[in-house]
């Protein structure tokens, strides 16, 4: 697994480096493949919990993250590691009833979801000009909108654009406010 380790506001000594890569490399035993592993060290300048980790991996097709703050960069390191190994244990129990549940429901959701999005229908016009104020580019893995759900869920989103692997167009699928899932897919 390839780890990269970069520092804002903080040099990477080999003892840092040396942790976050033995901490961040346990998190491989879940995957069947891990791609690579991004970790970013940096101090706030505030008092506290100023020494934050972030943690990207991708691995078998899902980006997981976390991040975590205290006032001990190894206790940062240690904490978001075990934040993403329950994590990634948690969301690997709810996919196996997921699957269980959704298996028969997929052409009604979809259904559902296209007329809520119809009904939803754009908000009021608003007098302020649109600005974009950031992008994001991402490659989009062909997928099933169950593991689309649950790759949304690991990132801590509200919804997730993916490229459907039954129809390979692009779909979203999102949170609804009762919690059950919804997927949006283009027509025609």
């Amino acid at each position: 697994m390839q780890i990269i380790v970069a520092g804002r506001n903080i040099e990477i000594s080999e003892a840092l480096r040396a942790r976050v890569t033995e901490k961040v490399g346990r998190l491989a035993h879940h995957f069947e493949q891990v791609h690579k592993a991004q970790v970013v060290l940096r101090v706030e300048p505030h008092p506290g919990r100023n020494q934050i980790v972030e943690v990207t991996v991708w691995a078998d097709g899902v980006v997981l993250r976390g991040e975590e703050a205290s006032a001990d960069m190894y206790a940062s390191i240690d904490h978001v590691v075990d934040k993403l190994d329950k994590q990634i244990s948690k969301f690997r129990d709810r996919v196996i009833k997921r699957r269980r549940l959704i298996a028969g429901r997929r052409k009604h959701q979809a259904a559902v979801a296209a007329e809520t999005a119809l009904r939803e229908g754009p908000g009021e016009t608003e007098t302020a000009p649109v600005q974009i104020y950031r992008r994001k580019r991402f490659e989009m893995k062909p997928m099933t909108p169950e593991e689309a759900a649950v790759q949304m869920e690991l990132l801590g989103h509200t919804f997730y654009m993916f490229r459907n692997s039954e129809t390979l167009e692009v779909s979203v699928v999102y949170r609804r406010a009762d919690g059950r899932y919804g997927l949006i897919e283009p027509e025609g």
